[in-house]
Parts: structure tokens; C-alpha cells; sequence
């Protein structure tokens, strides 16, 4: 199996934090899914320590969402960061 590549993992990072976004729900696959990419970027040598440092807040967002009983409301509580972490992700993917 081929890893997905640096524009694919911001894409799909992307699209997840959009939809929780715009839906105000997710499910914890999508969580575990969210710290799975963050992680996996935050290793990436083409990524600043900006955006490292968002890919860090986006991980614990994800790991946070994991474990709580209450994720649509995690998720309603994380708009405005979820909006400014998808304007972050386009500027530097």
C-alpha cells in the first residue's frame, strides 16, 4: 500500500475540518482520522514551525473530539478555530 502523499493528507485534513465545520458534527473515526493526518504532517520537513504548531492544535482537537461524550459540542465550541485553521491549511499546502 502507497502512503498518501503531502497535498493529499492537507487535502483530506482539509475537507474533514470543513465538514465539521459546516455540519457541526462529526464522528470519532473522523477524529482519530484528524490526529492521524496532523501527526503524520507535523513530520513533514516542508512544514514551518507555524504550521506545525496549528498542526498541533488540530491534533489535539482530534484527540480531544476522540474522547469526549459530547462531540457535536466539541465540535459547535471549535468553530471560529476550525474556520481559521482551514484558511491556515491553504496558505501553506
Amino acid at each position: 500500500m502507497m502512503p498518501i502523499q503531502y497535498t493529499d493528507q492537507m487535502n483530506l485534513l482539509k475537507d474533514i475540518l470543513q465538514n465539521h465545520s459546516k455540519d457541526c458534527c462529526g464522528s470519532v473515526s473522523e477524529c482519530e482520522q484528524i490526529e492521524r493526518l496532523a501527526k503524520a504532517l507535523m513530520v513533514n520537513q516542508n512544514i514551518d514551525q507555524t504550521g506545525k504548531a496549528i498542526l498541533s492544535e488540530i491534533y489535539s482537537y482530534g484527540q480531544n473530539g476522540k474522547y469526549t461524550q459530547h462531540l457535536d459540542e466539541h465540535i459547535s465550541n471549535h468553530q471560529d478555530q476550525l474556520n481559521s485553521w482551514v484558511d491556515q491549511i491553504n496558505q501553506f499546502s
